[in-house]
């Protein structure tokens, strides 16, 4: 069990700690900094890097969760609301990647690599919006499975 604790935590920290860091300081900076051709070709390279961490994290996440349910925990009918309450926020996080990956992420790299800093702000200011959803799903993911497992003790 302890290593499934311990990629399950690492997947989360990584894939929320790195929205955190994206939509709090590198996207201000950017906007502040760097005209949109620059803007834009630094996005698309810094979600190049961050995606495939991501891609680990979302296969990594549901197999230890799982894991640790059905093999330690006796299954969904004996864990707590708050286990139930991570794996709903936790697909539904899954699913807004999924689609900012298939969708306009690659219309991003597309446009970045034709040019076209018009199309390319507008699908990074989608991917924008999508991340600030997700930032605060997994926020909301964090403290439930820090705290959740305390709220029957009042």
């Amino acid at each position: 069990m302890e290593i499934a604790i311990a990629l399950h935590t690492l997947s989360a920290v990584i894939w929320v700690g790195g929205m955190f860091f994206a939509y709090v300081a590198l996207r201000p900076a950017a906007a502040n900094l760097l005209e949109p051709p620059h803007r834009l070709a630094l996005w698309s390279q810094t979600f190049a890097r961050f995606f495939p961490w991501v891609w680990l994290a979302v296969i990594l996440l549901p197999v230890t969760g799982y894991w640790m349910v059905f093999r330690f925990l006796g299954g969904m009918a004996h864990v707590g609301v708050y286990v139930h309450i991570m794996q709903g926020l936790g697909w539904v996080m899954i699913l807004l990647y999924l689609y900012v990956f298939f969708a306009p992420y690659r219309r991003l790299a597309r446009a970045v690599a034709r040019e076209d800093w018009h199309e390319g702000a507008r699908r990074l200011a989608q991917i924008r919006r999508l991340v600030g959803v997700n930032l605060i799903l997994g926020l909301i993911v964090v403290a439930v499975a820090t705290g959740g497992r305390y709220w029957h003790s009042g």
